[in-house]
């Protein structure tokens, strides 16, 4: 396969082959001309939905549905206080949590709810419900999320993970 030197491209535009700049032309070894479309957009892969772990609290799953439900389109710098009022809310919790950070959220879960961290480092691996805490990026409160079945919800609702450093995922399991 040969790349086109300037004066091929002029013979082609001259013979009406090249309409548009979003195309990459080329010649053939057949001296034919050929061409592909230039991608200007990436998209991301496509995760899988996430999986019911039955080992987990239902409660879960149920405070993720609310926390998809109420989530708004973008963030209002509210996920912890999100996340706290649907579990809450599903009774996977029996009062409010008193921390204020969402970086704080999974030692409090662990500590006063019974929750545990679960050996999982991937949050599109984490199953339905999980609590996802991400660590703050240079400072601030970090992040925390709920796994839904097609992504993540907090005060807001995303397919695509934080961007922050992942610091744990934790869960409730059924007694």
């Amino acid at each position: 396969m040969l790349l086109w030197s300037a004066a091929s491209v002029i013979d082609a535009r001259a013979e009406g082959l090249v309409r548009g700049k979003h195309r990459f032309y080329y010649q053939t070894t057949s001296e034919g001309v050929s061409s592909a479309p230039i991608i200007h957009r990436y998209y991301s892969l496509v995760h899988p939905p996430a999986k019911v772990d039955l080992r987990l609290d239902p409660r879960l799953r149920r405070a993720a549905t609310i926390a998809q439900e109420r989530a708004n389109v973008y963030t209002k710098a509210r996920c912890w206080r999100y996340v706290k009022k649907a579990l809450l809310q599903a009774g996977a919790i029996s009062s409010y949590p008193k921390s204020n950070d969402a970086c704080e959220a999974g030692e409090e879960l662990v500590r006063a709810y019974g929750f545990k961290r679960l050996a999982i480092r991937d949050p599109y691996a984490a199953p339905i419900g999980a609590v996802i805490v991400y660590g703050p990026e240079n400072h601030g409160a970090g992040h925390v999320e709920l796994r839904t079945k097609d992504g993540f919800a907090s005060d807001y609702q995303s397919n695509r993970k934080c961007g922050y450093p992942l610091l744990a995922i934790y869960g409730k399991f059924t007694s």
